[in-house]
Formats: structure tokens, sequence, C-alpha cells
């Protein structure tokens, strides 16, 4: 709760006390007669008007509950603070209707935005080919996602962990590269992070070429069955043999 102290526009009561206690001495000491309560009570008024004049006015504690509306504004502050700078260059796809689908697109912009951030801070070639080998195989997922969005569910793990864990390790070869020294520790820790972004980069191209597995399997059933159909026609062998010549 916050408060706030504001002047109250009534004046304090002691004025009004000041005025009876004038008006009761006024008639102890003048005689009870007409004139003397005139006198009483022109004493009074002069007690409550010379007491007025000096009597300071009453602070109240106007309490505001303003809680709710700073923590509205702080919220929006760390929303803000939070917001990343999306890359300019990035060009926004169309939005598909489904939620999931476009929370992907979503967090891809995101993710690509600081893959292109942490190349161009990062001089190392062998770590910038690696951002943009990540920048690619990222980018056919999310491809094949948004023209096959029953399968949304397999790459789920990808994005929420998978690619962020891998964004968070990039973030942390930057800033000990940023220090511009060498040392057993950073030293260390680049080349731990080199590796494992050989590791994650293989196991992203296994994620997108799992995601082709139903496809694969179509193909080969078509495949076989085009090859019984010109076997039963006598048609395989000169074809094959047609091929050679």
């Amino acid at each position: 709760m916050a408060k706030k102290f504001q002047k109250s526009p009534w004046s304090s009561a002691g004025p009004v006390y000041v005025a009876a206690a004038a008006f009761v001495g006024g008639v102890l000491v003048f005689p009870a007669t007409a004139s003397g309560l005139f006198v009483a009570g022109l004493t009074s008024f002069c007690g409550w008007a010379i007491s007025k004049m000096f009597w300071p006015k009453k602070l109240v504690d106007a309490i505001e509950d303003t809680t709710a509306k700073q923590q509205q504004d702080m919220g929006e502050v760390k929303q803000e603070e939070k917001k990343p700078d999306i890359d300019p260059n990035i060009k926004k796809r169309p939005r598909t209707g489904d939620q999931a689908i476009d929370s992907l697109l979503d967090e891809e912009e995101k993710a690509i935005s600081e893959m292109r951030r942490l190349d161009r801070a990062i001089e190392d070639e062998k770590v910038s080919a690696q951002i943009l080998h990540l920048e690619d195989v990222t980018t056919k997922i999310v491809n094949f996602i948004v023209d096959n969005p029953q399968k949304k569910s397999q790459v789920r793990k990808f994005f929420n962990y998978y690619l962020p864990t891998t964004l968070k390790l990039l973030n942390a070869y930057d800033r000990m590269d940023e220090t511009g020294i060498s040392g057993m520790n950073i030293d260390g820790t680049k080349g731990k992070v080199e590796e494992m972004m050989d590791t994650s980069l293989a196991a992203f191209d296994k994620q997108l070429d799992a995601l082709y597995a139903d496809d694969a399997l179509d193909i080969s059933a078509e495949i076989k069955v085009m090859e019984g159909m010109l076997a039963q026609e006598g048609l395989k062998d000169d074809a094959i043999s047609g091929l050679k010549m």
C-alpha cells in the first residue's frame, strides 16, 4: 500500500475549541447581561478567527491503493526487457491460425535472430559454421512442420529444450570469448562448447531425418509395388537393360 499525504480542505477542530473556551471565559468575566453576552460572543469570534489564521491545516493520511497499478507497470517493463530484439532482416512467416504452429514460428524467429547475433559476435570460423548449420537445420525442421502440422508433437522437445540449451551454450561461449584472454578455464570451456555443438548438430540432423521416416516408408512401398508390376508385365529386365545400353 502506498501512502500519499494531502492537505484537508477543512481546518482542524482546534479553532473551534479556542472559540468555545473564549466564549466561556467571556461569560465568566463579563456580567450576564445582553452587553456581556455580546462581548463574550465577540471574544469567542475573535479567538476563532485569530486561531484559524495561525492554526496549521490538518494533514490527513490519504491512503491510495497503488499496488495493483505499480505491479502492472512493473510487469509491462519486465515484458519489454525480456522481449528480444528480432533481426529486421528475418522474413516473418505468415501465420497459420494453429496456435501451436504459430507459437513455433515465434520461437523460430527469436532463435534465428539470436543465432545471427551470435554469428556476428563470435569470430571463430568453426563456431560460425556451426551456427549457420544450426540455423539451416532449424529452418528445415520448421518448414516440414508447417507442411505437416500433424507431426508438430515430434519436435516439441527440440524447441522446448535442445534448441534453447544450445543457444545458452553459445551465449556462454560468446561471453568468454569477449574477455579476449586465454586461460585454462576459458579455453577449456570454449572447447567443450565446440565439441557439444558437433554432437548437437548431429542430433538435430537426425531429428530432421526422423521426420521423413513415414515418407521414406511410403516411397519404399510405392517402389516395391511398381517393381512388382513391371516384373509381372515383363518390363523390368527390359527397362534395366535399356538403361544400360
